[in-house]
């Protein structure tokens, strides 16, 4: 309904109560229609939000296809086809550690049909990038945690070496003399290694390769002495004695290798560096549809044949609320930023 204008007549004009009563029947009318369009916005949103996703769902995996990252999305994205009858589908778009998919993501709708499954390069980039095309605590809505793998502490059997302290008395005899192998400079095993050297006082020689199977192809021959490596990859080089595990890198011990004591329990309390997986939404998604996310993805993550598969890529199941998320983001972001900057890797 078209409401017409309210006038004051001329021979009225004289009058202020008449005047003002008119006054204040255009602004009860301005307000109504206010609130009316408010109230139409807020249950078109509660319409959408209930029919969420009615359309297709992307996950982009900000690396090639393969690795951890692409593995789990491709999971995850499975199991919410079987949930919601809806296409989910996964989206590698590797490069620059994560960082093309991330801008992606993070400049993409915030409708909940793009999210980013980030994982622990997205925390040191920050430190890494004197510039990141996008910023890591603005720009995403955390939804959860979805898993965690523990590096190991590898060293070749050459190495005179049963222990944590073992090796940080050896070293520290040796300063300098023994050299580590990592998959790349501010990667997670070398940041594992640089938090290794402050932690222990121990100053050692980086070695960094392209990648982790170079890394650990040249400790196994002995042209390095150790390396904080993927426990997966290296769980039959440490079964056949080609390799000494010494302890794991996360806060409590894996269930892969149960007898292999923590970093923390070895004599460094406090220890831990972890790669992790997490799902991200682009900032300002509506909070229902992070929920919904958060609840659907939980739920998915318990599942024994998904908790069986990761178990098999060396992972672990972890999630989290978006606020617990957000909190851990925040955490690591500033741990790590401590360790790049003591070390003096100066961003590129």
């Amino acid at each position: 309904m078209v409401r017409k204008p309210i006038r004051v007549a001329a021979r009225d004009a004289q009058h202020p109560g008449l005047i003002e009563q008119a006054r204040s029947m255009k602004r009860t009318a301005v307000i109504c229609g206010a609130v009316a369009a408010i109230a139409m916005g807020n249950a078109n949103a509660n319409t959408n939000t209930d029919n969420y996703p009615s359309r297709t769902v992307r996950i982009i995996a900000p690396i090639a296809p393969g690795g951890g990252t692409d593995i789990l999305s491709r999971i995850i994205a499975q199991k919410l086809y079987e949930s919601w009858k809806q296409v989910v589908q996964v989206d590698n778009r590797p490069g620059a550690g994560g960082i093309i998919g991330s801008e992606l993501a993070a400049k993409s709708a915030p409708d909940g049909y793009t999210l980013l499954m980030a994982f622990t390069s997205h925390v040191t980039n920050p430190s890494l990038q004197s510039r990141l095309p996008y910023d890591t605590l603005v720009d995403f809505a955390p939804i959860t945690m979805v898993a965690v793998i523990p590096n190991v502490l590898l060293v070749h059997p050459s190495l005179p070496v049963r222990s944590v302290r073992d090796l940080i008395a050896f070293a520290r005899t040796r300063p300098g003399d023994i050299n580590y192998a990592s998959s790349g400079t501010g990667t997670a095993t070398h940041l594992a290694a640089l938090l290794f050297s402050s932690m222990s006082g121990v100053i050692m020689e980086h070695v960094p390769y392209r990648g982790g199977a170079p890394a650990l192809y040249d400790l196994l021959g002995g042209q390095v002495s150790l390396m904080f490596g993927n426990m997966a990859s290296s769980m039959a080089h440490i079964r056949s004695g080609r390799l000494r595990a010494l302890a794991v890198t996360s806060a409590r011990r894996s269930a892969a290798l149960p007898g292999l004591p923590t970093m923390a329990e070895s004599g460094l309390p406090g220890f831990e560096a972890m790669g992790w997986f997490a799902l991200l939404a682009p900032a300002k998604t509506p909070g229902q549809v992070i929920n919904k996310l958060n609840s659907e993805i939980v739920a998915i993550l318990q599942h024994p044949d998904v908790k069986e598969r990761l178990h098999g890529l060396g992972a672990e199941v972890m999630t989290s609320t978006p606020a617990e998320l957000n909190d851990y983001i925040r955490a690591d972001i500033a741990k790590w930023a401590k360790v790049i900057k003591a070390a003096g890797i100066k961003p590129e």
